[in-house]
């Protein structure tokens, strides 16, 4: 049975995977596109099975409780027009994050993690939408000079949070669709934006892109953001 560990590097919550991050890794297990749905905190550190499914998806375990599950799928989502790199760059300086953050340790969009560790994406709002540079360091190159495509994933977790909402409102992500079109390179000006897509209730489905340094979409994702029953809530019935 196949095995996978997410090194502590990638945590985004203290101790947890990122989950686009994770996305990224189950969509290169399976060999294309996949909807993943986390059903529970995915730890750090930890070897877990992967098993696949009649479907031709994947399900990851510990033990014999099941955490995630991927199915294949394809996205259609049409990105809206990209803002500059100096726009993205002015939209990062009203970063929510900066003021308040419930995980600041979080790889991608965590303002504790020094450059050349965390992805420091920080989306901040520009208009209708969030938007943040990015340019990604060496640490995410493979051979040919481009960025890994679970690294690509990661980036366009975080921005759809603050896209969701504005207040800072712990949530947690229930479903991560991404398609990569083409890899970035190392070291190139990229921009990320995310916006909202709807809102059902305590769930928050949003859009993210990721253009290359000519304004080029490349990768693009939709999630679906959950936040959490206040203690001691009663369910609908």
């Amino acid at each position: 049975m196949p095995t996978l560990i997410v090194l502590p590097r990638f945590c985004g919550p203290p101790g947890c995977a990122n989950g686009g991050y994770l996305a990224g890794l189950l969509a290169r297990q399976a060999g294309g596109g996949v909807t993943v749905c986390l059903e529970r905190p995915v730890p750090v550190a930890r070897s877990l099975d992967l098993r696949r499914t009649a479907e031709g998806g994947l399900e990851l375990y510990a033990a014999e409780q099941r955490l995630a599950h991927a199915q294949p799928a394809k996205l259609a989502l049409v990105p809206p027009p990209a803002p500059d790199y100096l726009a993205a760059l002015e939209a990062s300086r009203r970063y929510l994050g900066f003021q308040r953050h419930a995980f600041p340790g979080c790889f991608v969009c965590g303002p504790e993690r020094l450059r050349g560790d965390g992805l420091r994406i920080f989306a901040g709002s520009s208009g209708q939408q969030v938007a943040a540079p990015w340019v990604p360091d060496a640490s995410l190159g493979e051979a040919d000079g481009k960025v890994g495509a679970e690294f690509m994933s990661a980036a366009l977790d975080c921005p759809g949070y603050f896209a969701a909402r504005t207040d800072g409102v712990p949530m947690l992500l229930g479903e991560f669709t991404a398609h990569i079109d083409r890899r970035v390179h190392v070291d190139e000006p990229c921009v990320l934006v995310g916006w909202r897509l709807s809102v059902s209730g305590r769930k928050y489905e949003v859009g993210t892109a990721l253009y290359d340094e000519d304004g080029e979409p490349c990768a693009y994702a939709r999630a679906l953001w959950i936040e959490p029953r206040a203690p001691g809530a009663v369910a609908a019935t």
